[in-house]
């Protein structure tokens, strides 16, 4: 399995009456790029959205270490799979 980094661009008429396009990315892992496209389409967001894909990243290292993924079998339950900082937090870090 590989990880993959997905540039979506959407319009959004809430934001300036859709004049703009905005962007999203996801990280989604699956075996090849046809699979990760595939994975990307179908998630519910993207799909109400009208999302577009702007581009298509294999991430395979960053900074110098290999990305190796391993599976944790908790595909619904995501609670405790992110760690969040807000502005506020991030404004406090020297």
């Amino acid at each position: 399995m590989k990880l993959f980094l997905i540039h979506a661009g959407f319009y959004d008429n809430d934001v300036s009456s859709g004049f703009y396009e905005s962007h999203t990315n996801y990280f989604v892992v699956a075996d090849n790029i046809k699979s990760a496209k595939s994975k990307a389409r179908s998630i519910k967001e993207f799909k109400d959205k009208k999302m577009h894909i702007d581009g298509i990243m294999e991430v395979n290292e960053v900074d110098g270490y290999s990305v190796n993924l391993k599976s944790i079998n908790n595909e619904n339950d995501l609670s405790g799979s992110f760690k969040k900082y807000s502005y506020d937090e991030v404004k406090k870090i020297n």
